[in-house]
């Protein structure tokens, strides 16, 4: 387990959309319409309420993030991270800006426990890998101002998805 200034973060392999935690985060576009992968789940499981509160508050811009009720989803939000504009590829500056957003989200609405997927991978075109670095950068980056948020909780699906993020934070260190 590793720590990044206060807040834990943690991997586990799963379905986000099973957890009981305060918030998931959905792996957004700016629209923020629910397409495919974790939006799609998200949708699917916690009903197209998620989705039409998501559109309200739209566009936003990439790296921006908005919270929504949950459905009937067991978590009590979520928080869409924009990692990439629609039909365009998500970029790590947009990952690490969303995630900060998310957690700063979060902390005003006193959530203390946020699961993440990786956002930007797989339709968004960055590895694995390289979305849980950009992870991992928000969360240094929002833990310098939030306090109440004390664990990350990232989430891999397949078992190859959940390993690459469990070796990519074995082997992150925090730049700043």
């Amino acid at each position: 387990m590793k720590e990044i200034g206060g807040i834990r973060i943690r991997v586990i392999q799963g379905d986000i959309t099973d957890l009981e935690v305060d918030a998931i985060v959905n792996a957004a576009n700016s629209d923020l319409w629910m397409g495919s992968g974790v939006a799609g789940a998200i949708k699917r499981r916690g009903g197209e309420e998620i989705e039409k509160e998501a559109m309200a508050q739209g566009p936003i811009r990439p790296g921006e993030a908005v919270a929504t009720t949950a459905g009937r989803l067991p978590a009590k939000r979520v928080i869409h991270c924009a990692g990439m504009p629609p039909g365009g590829r998500a970029r790590t500056e947009y990952v690490r800006s969303s995630v900060k957003m998310a957690l700063e989200l979060a902390a005003a609405e006193g959530l203390s426990t946020v699961a993440f997927p990786a956002i930007g991978a797989g339709v968004g075109g960055l590895g694995t890998d390289e979305s849980t670095r950009a992870i991992l950068e928000g969360v240094a980056a929002a833990s310098r101002t939030v306090s109440n948020v004390r664990e990350v909780i990232l989430v891999g699906y397949s078992d190859r998805a959940f390993n690459e993020i469990r070796t990519a934070v074995e082997q992150w260190e925090a730049t700043g």
